[in-house]
């Protein structure tokens, strides 16, 4: 079907098995016309987030890549009207979207090399996955875009804190327990004084509320990650210089990660494989495709330069 981002795109929804909410689908976006190509790159979003970063696309295009964006249920294309936007109990739900849109893009496109690139909370989720699928590993490498491996958070909140959230979240997952700050998402759109335009419906300036089971879900999958995995391809993990507070407007809003601590991303890093690079963006924001010249580009140039080492020819 044609898609949001206009004429040059189109959407392919993927109906998967329902859940306590109802029906549940995945969308697979991609570019229309554009060739089938023996490489991919698969891209999943973070949370309160959508696929609109055409721009990044044409970065992989330009290499020899067919792109595909993913939106996970319950995000973006995927919402539907009566779910709950951006929700899970389990991060485990997502394995059925990805696995779907991997046979998709490997059985019936016909893709040998699958490069999976994921930024914020679905790199949280694209490294419980293909952990779970290190027998049969059906990616040959893995882009990080600022994953969010840790709480960012003081020693009370990692701690005190989440176990609380982890017995409410077991006995009322439903239960609104915060939101995100608003002051990351006014520094991006164009409304607001940013540079880059998007759904706001979609991907609104002040968020969707957090809730307890899907915090419990994260922490639970920040536990599991801490513990080790064991994720068999090459991984290339990016992250800014520096962090900005995450509560509040400040200078560096637009030149610094303001969502999640980037020291934590470095730390946990060493615990998804064996074979591991990071790459660290000076002026970098959280989502470094979106972050200002020339920390943008460079962010480009390191996943580039690591994927002619890495990445089958």
């Amino acid at each position: 079907m044609p898609d949001i981002l206009g004429p040059d795109w189109e959407s392919r929804i993927i109906e998967l098995p329902p859940d306590e909410e109802g029906p549940v689908v995945a969308t697979l976006v991609h570019r229309r016309g554009a060739p089938q190509r023996a490489r991919a790159v698969l891209y999943v979003h973070g949370f309160v987030d959508y696929f609109f970063q055409t721009h990044m696309a044409e970065q992989w295009e330009a290499r020899g890549y067919a792109f595909y964006a993913l939106d996970l249920r319950k995000y973006g294309r995927s919402l539907l009207p009566h779910q709950t936007p951006n929700y899970c109990i389990n991060l485990a739900e997502y394995d059925a979207d990805l696995d779907a849109a991997v046979a998709i893009l490997k059985g019936e496109l016909g893709v040998e090399t699958l490069v999976l690139m994921a930024h914020s909370t679905g790199g949280l989720i694209a490294s419980l996955w293909a952990h779970k699928r290190r027998a049969a590993c059906p990616i040959e490498a893995l882009v990080f875009n600022s994953p969010w491996f840790d709480f960012n958070g003081s020693l009370f909140e990692r701690t005190v804190v989440t176990w609380f959230v982890d017995v409410l979240g077991g006995i009322a997952p439903h239960m609104r327990i915060g939101k995100l700050g608003e002051h990351y998402g006014r520094s991006l759109h164009v409304s607001t004084g940013g540079n880059w335009d998007y759904d706001l419906g979609l991907k609104p300036i002040e968020g969707f509320p957090v809730r307890a089971g899907w915090l419990r879900a994260v922490r639970r999958g920040h536990a599991q990650l801490h513990r080790g995995l064991a994720i068999p391809c090459p991984i290339l993990v990016c992250a800014s210089t520096e962090s900005g507070p995450d509560r509040r407007w400040h200078d560096a809003i637009n030149r610094t990660d303001s969502v999640l601590d980037v020291n934590d991303i470095a730390k946990q890093s060493v615990r998804l494989g064996r074979l591991v690079t990071l790459a660290r963006i000076e002026g970098g924001i959280h989502d470094l495709a979106l972050s200002a010249e020339p920390a943008r580009t460079a962010f480009f140039r390191e996943v580039f330069r690591w994927a002619a080492a890495y990445v089958p020819a």
